[in-house]
């Protein structure tokens, strides 16, 4: 019985066993890692797809009257703007054709 209990206290040298356990609980954790993706990139494919024929549904809307909208577009207002343009690129012409004036350091 005190061979026995002297066996116990000595220096284990081959730890191969914990190595082999270390190994299996990576692999363990590997398998998890590879799962779980799985089941994210699953789940996000359905979503994806569902978001997909939720907004590709077509949306009818009913309009009585068409012309509304073409009745508040009047050519003065078009004029307006075209004006305003046509002023904004005659300064730019004005800007672009003016000589730079010569900075003189000496002075």
């Amino acid at each position: 019985m005190f061979k026995f209990s002297l066996k116990k206290l000595k220096k284990q040298k081959n730890f191969t066993k914990d190595q082999e356990s270390f190994w299996l609980n990576i692999n363990f954790y590997w398998e998890v890692a590879v799962f779980v993706m799985f089941v994210i990139i699953t789940l996000s494919s359905f979503f994806g797809y569902y978001l997909f024929v939720k907004t590709n549904q077509k949306l009818v809307l009913e309009t009585n009257d068409t012309n509304a909208q073409l009745n508040t577009i009047k050519k003065e207002r078009i004029d307006k703007v075209l004006e305003y343009f046509s002023i904004k690129n005659k300064k730019s012409d004005q800007i672009l054709n003016s000589p730079a004036p010569i900075v003189d350091p000496s002075l």
